[in-house]
């Protein structure tokens, strides 16, 4: 269950200019980061919801460390994920990448991205 969480008022305001449910977004960044927004993954993601530096470059994020511009460019991420695949396959694109879906023609079978996809879904409450 998601309580009180730091960068609350960044995440509701990202999440409503893009029509994305604020308790996905919390889900995926405990998840992705735990909010820690100084976050780095093995694979090069970056800050609090993961982004890697290919798509910080096409979102245009200057300082993937920056809370509000990481999470401002994640949710539009995130956002254009869902319109294409729905909310379920959008996390499985989010963990695994979209040629993984594609290649799949859904959630990929491995292991980290079930796991995924499950533990968001749950902890935002969405099924």
């Amino acid at each position: 269950m998601l309580g009180a969480t730091p960068y609350a008022e960044i995440i509701a305001a990202a999440s409503e200019a893009h029509g994305v449910d604020p308790l996905l977004v919390r889900a995926l960044i405990q998840v992705e980061s735990n909010y820690k927004a100084r976050a780095r993954s093995r694979k090069g993601a970056m800050g609090l919801m993961q982004i890697m530096p290919s798509t910080a470059r096409e979102y245009k994020l200057r300082n993937p460390f920056d809370p509000k511009a990481n999470v401002a460019a994640g949710v539009r991420h995130l956002k254009g994920l869902i319109d294409r695949w729905g909310v379920e396959l959008a996390l499985a694109a989010y963990n695994a990448g979209e040629g993984a879906v594609k290649k799949f023609n859904g959630v990929p079978p491995y292991r980290e991205t079930r796991n995924y996809v499950t533990k968001i879904l749950s902890l935002a409450g969405v099924q």
